[in-house]
C-alpha cells in the first residue's frame, strides 16, 4: 500500500456516497429549494444573514474542520493506518455527514434555532437544558484545546530560545488575517460584489497576509499567544457575522483549497510510502482501540461540535435549502479527505518510528510531509510549511470563531426561559445573559483548561465531542418521528457513539480516581479533568435518556413549526 492508493480509494468512496446516499438523505428528508429559509425570512443584520453559498461553504467548512481532521489521525496512527482509514471513511459517510446534514435541515426547518431548541420543542426544556449545560462545558474545551494548539503553533521560541522562522510567519499572516477581513467585510456590506469579484480580492488579500507574514515574522512565547487567542475569542464572539465571522471564513476558503490541493496532487504525484503498521494491535501503551481509536479520530470522522456550527449559525445564513446537501452531507466529506492526507503525511514521513528532528505536533508534521509531498515543484520548504501551518492554525483560529459565539448563544439561551415565558428577568439574568458578560465567563474557565495543555485535553475534548454528535443524533431522531420523516438511518450512529464515548469517558474518570487512589493526583493538572469528566458523563447520560423515551413514544400529531 502507498499513498497514492489510499488517496485515490477514499475519494472513489467519499464522491461515491455524495451522489448516492447524500441525494437520498435529500429525497427522503423532502428537502424544498422553493421554501423560505430563516436567514432570508428573519434577517437582521446580527445573525440572521442571508448569504451566497461559496461564503456559507466557506465559514461552514472551515469551521467545522479547525485542526481536528488534523491531530487526530495523526495521533490516532499509533494503532496502524488501517484502522484509521476505515473509521475515516465509514464513520464519515454513515455518522458524521449524516449528523451534519439532519442537525442543519432539523434547524433550517425550526427556524434556525439550535439543537438546545429542537431538544425543548421535541423532547422537554429539561432536556434542554442539560443540553445546554453540556454544550457550554463541550464549548470550554474546545476553547482551551483549540487554544493551545494554535498558541503553540505560533509559539516562536524552540525551548533553547532559539526563533521558529514558519511560526513566526504563520502568526504575522493570521494577524494581517483578521485586520484584512474587517476592512472586506465592510466591503462586502456595502459592495455586495459579485462572486468573481469577491473571490479575486480575497485570493489577493491571501496573498497579501502571507508576503507579509513571509517578510514580517512575530516571535512571541507560547503562553504569550494563550492571551492573545482568547482576547480574539472575544472579540470574534461579540461581533456581527458580517464584521469578522463571514469575510474570514470567505477568504479561509480558498486557503483551504489550497492546502487540500497541495496535499492531494502532492500525494498524487509522489506516491509516498506507507511506512508505518497496518495494525499494531489493540492495545498500544495504556490506549485501548475501543474506544479510543474512535474518540481521537474525532472530527476526521465525526463531530458533534459541527451540529452546533450547522444549527448555531449556518442555518441562519443560508438562502436556500438546495445547498443543504453540498455544505451539509458534502463539507464532511471533504473534511474526511483531509483527515486521510493527514494520516498519509504521518505514514511517509516517519521511518522505523523515528520522525524528523523537531517535527513533534501534529500540524509540524502535517505540514512537514506536505512540503516533502512538493518537493519535485523545488519551492522553498520554508515556504511550504509557512503555508500549510498557517492554513491550519487559520482553521483553528476559524473554530474560536464559531465555537466562541456558539457558546455565548448557549448561556443566552439557558437564561431566557424567563423571557420566554413573557416575565420580567431579574437583574442577575440581564447581567449573565449581556453578550459581554457570557463571553467573558466562557473564556474564563477556557483560560482555566487551557494551562493544562491540549495533549492532556485531547481524549476529554474526543470523548465530549463524539458524545455530543450522539445527542445531536437522538434530538433529530425525535425530529423527524415527530414530523413523521423517515429517520431509522440515525439510530446505528446514535447508539454506537454512545456506547463509545460512554466507555472513553469511563476510562478518563477511572483514571483520575486512580491518581486519587495512589497519591499522583496534581490538582493543577487533573481537578478540572475530573470535573469535566464526570459532568459531561452525567449530562450526557440525562440528555439521552430524555431523548431515547420520547424516542420510543406513539406519535401524536405532526410536530411543530417543521411542516
Amino acid at each position: 500500500m502507498n499513498g497514492l492508493v489510499m488517496i485515490l480509494i477514499s475519494a472513489a468512496v467519499l464522491l461515491g456516497a455524495y451522489v448516492t446516499y447524500g441525494r437520498f438523505l435529500a429525497r427522503k428528508w423532502g428537502i424544498d429549494p422553493n421554501r423560505k429559509t430563516p436567514a432570508v425570512e428573519f434577517e437582521d443584520g446580527q445573525d440572521y444573514v442571508p448569504s451566497h453559498p461559496s461564503v456559507v461553504f466557506g465559514h461552514h467548512f472551515t469551521s467545522i474542520a479547525g485542526a481536528g481532521p488534523i491531530n487526530g489521525p495523526i495521533i490516532a496512527a499509533m494503532f496502524g493506518w488501517v484502522p484509521v482509514l476505515l473509521w475515516i471513511l465509514i464513520g464519515s459517510v454513515f455518522f458524521g455527514a449524516v449528523q451534519d446534514f439532519a442537525a442543519m435541515y432539523a434547524s433550517v426547518r425550526n427556524k434556525g434555532k439550535t439543537i438546545g431548541y429542537i431538544i425543548e420543542l421535541y423532547i422537554g426544556r429539561t432536556g434542554k437544558k442539560l443540553f445546554l449545560l453540556f454544550v457550554w462545558l463541550f464549548s470550554v474545551l474546545v476553547i482551551a484545546a483549540f487554544t493551545d494548539i494554535v498558541a503553540a503553533t505560533f509559539a516562536g521560541f524552540t525551548a533553547d530560545g532559539e526563533t521558529i522562522a514558519a511560526s513566526g510567519s504563520a502568526a504575522t499572516t493570521s494577524i494581517a488575517f483578521i485586520g484584512v477581513a474587517i476592512l472586506f467585510g465592510f466591503y462586502i456590506k456595502n459592495r455586495k460584489p459579485k462572486g468573481l469579484e469577491g473571490s479575486l480580492i480575497a485570493i489577493g488579500l491571501l496573498v497579501a497576509c502571507i508576503a507579509i507574514g513571509m517578510a514580517a515574522p512575530i516571535f512571541i512565547r507560547q503562553n504569550v499567544w494563550i492571551y492573545l487567542i482568547l482576547a480574539y475569542a472575544i472579540l470574534a464572539s461579540i461581533t456581527p457575522v458580517w464584521v469578522l465571522l463571514i469575510p474570514r471564513d470567505f477568504i479561509n476558503t480558498f486557503l483551504l483549497i489550497l492546502i487540500i490541493f497541495s496535499g492531494f496532487f502532492g500525494v498524487i504525484v509522489t506516491a509516498p510510502a506507507v511506512n508505518i503498521p497496518a495494525f499494531t494491535g489493540f492495545t498500544v501503551g495504556n490506549m485501548h482501540l475501543f474506544p479510543m481509536l474512535f474518540v481521537t479520530v474525532a472530527c476526521g470522522a465525526i463531530s458533534g461540535f459541527h451540529s452546533l456550527v450547522a444549527s448555531g449559525t449556518v442555518s441562519k445564513q443560508l438562502n436556500n435549502e438546495k445547498y443543504m446537501l453540498p455544505i451539509g452531507y458534502g463539507s464532511m466529506l471533504v473534511e474526511s479527505l483531509l483527515a486521510v492526507i493527514a494520516l498519509i503525511t504521518v505514514a511517509a514521513i516517519t521511518i522505523n518510528g523515528v520522525r524528523p528532528e523537531g517535527v513533534v505536533t501534529p500540524i509540524q508534521i502535517f505540514a512537514y510531509g506536505v512540503a516533502s509531498f512538493l518537493a519535485f515543484l523545488r519551492l522553498p520548504s520554508q515556504l511550504v510549511i509557512t503555508v500549510m501551518t498557517l492554513g491550519i492554525s487559520a482553521f483553528a483560529l476559524t473554530t474560536l470563531d464559531s465555537v466562541s459565539r456558539i457558546a455565548r448563544m448557549t448561556i443566552q439561551e439557558f437564561f431566557s426561559d424567563a423571557q420566554n415565558d413573557g416575565k420580567e428577568p431579574s437583574a442577575v439574568v440581564k447581567f449573565v445573559t449581556n453578550k459581554y458578560t457570557a463571553t467573558l465567563i466562557t473564556c474564563l474557565f477556557s483560560f482555566a483548561l487551557a494551562i493544562v495543555g491540549y495533549a492532556n485535553i485531547w481524549p476529554l475534548f474526543g470523548s465530549a465531542n463524539q458524545l455530543l454528535g450522539a445527542l445531536a443524533l437522538i434530538a433529530c431522531s425525535v425530529f423527524l418521528k415527530k414530523t413523521k420523516r423517515q429517520g431509522a438511518m440515525l439510530w446505528v450512529p446514535m447508539g454506537g457513539l454512545m456506547a463509545v464515548t460512554l466507555t472513553a469517558l469511563s476510562i478518563v474518570i477511572f483514571r483520575m480516581l486512580n491518581l486519587i487512589a495512589t497519591g499522583a493526583f496534581d490538582i493543577g493538572q487533573h481537578l478540572l479533568q475530573l470535573l469535566f469528566g464526570l459532568l459531561l458523563f452525567a449530562l450526557g447520560v440525562m440528555v439521552a435518556v430524555q431523548g431515547v423515551k420520547k424516542l420510543t413514544e406513539t406519535v401524536e400529531g405532526t410536530g411543530q413549526a417543521a411542516a
